[in-house]
């Protein structure tokens, strides 16, 4: 990476996205995941004793992940320089609430999701209404399914703009949640898993517990499966829908129960590894990512089978995962449902497969339309502005074949779409990115870790794949 790059990252100006120089030999270490660390925080501020968090990621998200839990009455102590290990003291039920001197407490969700539809949940069990609100492109994501099932459940929500939308009050009413014995509540969870894992989360917190019915087809299903591991490695019991239940006819039980305090250790982040294992498809050679784990709930694992039909191969020794590249992508047709965190590196890589003459089909991918920003939107814009051929579909992207040339891309603040363009750039010349630096909501120093990657490249391999250059690329 040239220092006219790297001193662009601190700076106003844009980011250039470096060329790869050669094949890659690289071994990344990448923090814990941004979703099970949301997850840990929030069960270790209700626990029944303290806990212990080890391999904790330390980002714009989980900061304010962190602030919202104290303003509720839990407390955080940095165990190590990094902040990595942290101890965490629960909050009493009722969760009591650092209100204003109106009474009314406050709690900032910048862009994080799992703190916009988690942590209301819990405010309904709150002493004093808390208010919510974010940054503005918050401002555009759903939230009417959760407020909708909160406010059947007894809670008082107050819209304070757009009704569905921050910024909202949420209120514990009469505290009707803190006597409930028989709660069953639906909700719309098409547009987004984190409402049905937001009011899982919240179901073991009430005296009888809670069951839960979805409605409409839920997407990223897996992140619900982890909810549900995470939920029972803290000794909660949870019933889970039998295999064969269709829309509307699953139903999630939660037993009731304060979670267990003692030692949690976190996860790396898996789906913050797919854009370095995609570099070595793009640069070839081989990058690998260490810790991986042999069974896990994280959408991420699916690089094991992701990456090979894109064109690259994939070994797990141990807990080294690799990924090795030639160059030589492929397109895919895939139904992304499941994993639709990953689709902006999937469509990275399509994007330049497309440059060599595949074309790629994404589907199931609809929900995306209402994460940090509309991506299915900002994808074919910005596959668009490159030279590229994609067409948005009602539920995914279809990626054309075309050739490519540097542009200036947008991150629309979203740090997926900052290493959509990071990828791109691997193989285009003359790519630029207004903000790199959103990268720190969920992996911090993205700039120096991708720098250090490429550092490697040229390094002589028992086999180095590739030659120089990229197939199909524009200047």
């Amino acid at each position: 990476m040239s220092a006219t790059a790297a001193a662009s990252a601190d700076s106003s100006e844009p980011w250039r996205a470096p060329v790869a120089a050669g094949a890659l030999d690289a071994v990344v270490e990448l923090p814990g995941s941004k979703s099970l660390s949301a997850r840990a925080l929030l069960l270790a501020a209700v626990a029944d004793a303290p806990t212990t968090l080890t391999g904790l990621l330390r980002s714009r998200d989980t900061e304010l992940m962190l602030a919202a839990l104290t303003a509720l009455g839990a407390r955080f102590e940095d165990l190590n320089p990094s902040g990595t290990q942290l101890r965490v003291t629960p909050a009493p039920l009722p969760l009591h609430v650092q209100a204003a001197p109106d009474g009314v407490g406050r709690i900032d969700v910048g862009l994080a999701g799992t703190v916009m539809r988690f942590v209301p949940a819990l405010a309904a069990l709150a002493d004093a209404p808390v208010v919510f609100d974010g940054d503005e492109a918050a401002r555009r994501r759903p939230m009417a399914p959760l407020l909708d099932a909160l406010a059947a459940l007894g809670a008082e929500v107050t819209h304070l703009g757009e009704p569905g939308f921050l910024p909202v009050r949420i209120g514990p009413g009469d505290g009707a949640l803190l006597r409930a014995r028989n709660a069953r509540v639906a909700v719309d969870g098409s547009a987004s898993s984190q409402f049905v894992s937001a009011l899982l989360l919240l179901g073991a917190l009430l005296p009888g517990g809670l069951e839960l019915t979805p409605t409409g087809q839920v997407p990223s299903l897996t992140h619900v499966a982890m909810t549900v591991a995470t939920l029972r490695e803290r000794g909660i019991a949870v019933d889970e829908p039998s295999p064969g239940a269709g829309d509307g006819e699953r139903t999630w039980r939660v037993r009731p129960g304060r979670p267990h305090g003692g030692q949690v250790t976190i996860e790396p982040d898996l789906s913050n590894a797919g854009p370095f294992l995609a570099a070595a498809l793009v640069a070839g050679g081989r990058v690998s990512v260490p810790h991986w784990p042999a069974a896990t709930t994280q959408a991420g694992d699916a690089w094991r089978e992701l990456l090979p039909r894109l064109g690259g191969e994939v070994t797990l020794s141990g807990d080294l995962l690799t990924a090795r590249g030639t160059r030589r992508l492929t397109g895919i047709e895939a139904d992304l449902s499941d994993v639709g965190e990953l689709v902006p590196t999937v469509a990275a890589l399509a994007t330049l497969a497309g440059a060599q003459g595949h074309a790629s089909t994404l589907t199931g991918i609809a929900h995306l339309r209402g994460h940090e920003t509309d991506r299915l939107a900002a994808l074919a814009t910005e596959i668009r502005l490159l030279g590229g051929d994609a067409e948005e579909t009602t539920d995914g992207l279809i990626i054309r074949p075309a050739p490519l040339h540097g542009a200036a891309l947008h991150s629309y603040a979203d740090h997926r779409m900052a290493t959509f363009a990071a990828i791109i750039g691997l193989g285009v010349d003359g790519v630029r990115l207004d903000d790199v630096e959103c990268t720190s909501k969920t992996l911090p120093g993205f700039v120096g870790l991708w720098a250090a990657m490429l550092a490697t490249a040229g390094r002589k391999l028992s086999a180095a794949p590739g030659g120089p250059g990229f197939p199909g690329a524009g200047d």
